[in-house]
């Protein structure tokens, strides 16, 4: 589980960096990586790709790990994530990731899952919900 662990803080790191520390040491050949918005990246080469142009548009200011929960071949990591983008836009969101390992320890699959982190609670002011008028965030 250490090792499983250290490899996902690696990763984040990479992304607080905005450098590849060893992307072909954390994840399969033929690895799968799909963001929470949609986007699919399939092999080492797509995901190293979109890690380096990404970072040529971006930084990520905090991807903070909560927790992990590990139970066979799969480890779920909790997280806190917030970047800014080079055109000033900002996200700023919860989210998990479930990871699926390969027999040498390498990311075979991973999932990641997002949740707006600016909760509120639409009965507070009654019984009936009063929801925010704002656009609802992409995940």
């Amino acid at each position: 589980m250490e090792q499983r662990e250290e490899k996902v803080r690696l990763w984040f790191d990479m992304w607080l960096r905005g450098r590849d520390l060893g992307i072909s040491r954390i994840f399969a050949p033929n690895a799968v990586y799909v963001e929470s918005w949609g986007p699919k990246y399939e092999g080492i080469e797509k995901i190293a790709h979109w890690f380096q142009e990404w970072n040529t548009r971006g930084r990520v200011l905090t991807w903070d790990i909560r927790q992990f929960l590990h139970a066979g071949g799969q480890t779920v990591v909790e997280w806190h994530f917030h970047d800014r983008m080079d055109s000033g836009r900002e996200e700023c969101f919860d989210g998990m990731s479930l990871i699926q390992w390969d027999g040498d320890g390498r990311i075979a699959s991973l999932r990641e899952f997002g949740c707006n982190c600016r909760n509120y609670d639409p009965y507070q002011a009654g019984p009936s919900p009063r929801f925010r008028e704002e656009a609802a965030l992409w995940f």
